[in-house]
């Protein structure tokens, strides 16, 4: 077997979990298809930019962070924002007292870094944001996990700033309440599952 079908095949074995990633940062799979196929094919055609000085997985996300970057602009068009405060009213009387302070105050989480590193609070929070309402999910994942600048996003996804920092802070409460409920009110007396 040479080396470019050795690195071929290496490639392809990771796909499903680009496209995991890459499901989740759009939320519509033929976008997220063409984004992996995009990285599967730019990683081909210069497999020698890869130098080994990180995991293949990790180079190939990398690739795909501006391949789905790509798709969102391409795309942007078609991504509908809700225009609705209604429910969004509703979870901030739940959550909030007239005071604007918790009504019930958070559990101790322990120490977050620890649960960061492991895979199954990976899963509870990538199901967390998969539960967000409308372009929540997108929005939170391109400003946290794709790191985009807010003038970025705003220009891309034509909203105001303020319209994404409301629905950021939204998207954060429901993650806040999804998490508290799927995972650390399950946490051991120890902090550490």
């Amino acid at each position: 077997m040479t080396a470019h079908t050795e690195f071929a095949r290496q490639i392809e074995t990771l796909r499903p979990v680009l496209m995991k990633y890459a499901g989740l940062q759009l939320r519509n799979p033929a976008w997220a298809e063409d984004a992996v196929s995009d990285t599967l094919l730019a990683a081909l055609e210069k497999p020698q930019a890869f130098t080994g000085a990180s995991q293949l997985k990790t180079w190939l996300i990398g690739i795909l962070k501006h391949k789905l970057i790509d798709q969102i602009r391409k795309n942007s068009r078609e991504a509908a924002l809700p225009t609705s405060d209604e429910d969004e009213q509703d979870l901030d009387d739940l959550l909030f007292g007239p005071d604007g302070h918790w009504r019930d105050a958070p559990h101790d989480w322990g120490r977050p870094d620890d649960a960061l590193r492991q895979v199954d609070f990976m899963k509870v929070l990538e199901a967390c944001v998969e539960k967000l309402p409308g372009q929540q999910g997108r929005l939170f994942m391109l400003r946290e996990w794709l790191e985009l600048d807010t003038d970025e996003i705003c220009k891309e996804l034509a909203i105001s700033s303020t319209n994404l920092w409301v629905m950021l802070h939204r998207a954060r409460l429901r993650l806040r309440e999804c998490l508290q409920l799927s995972w650390f009110d399950n946490l051991p007396a120890g902090g550490v599952k």
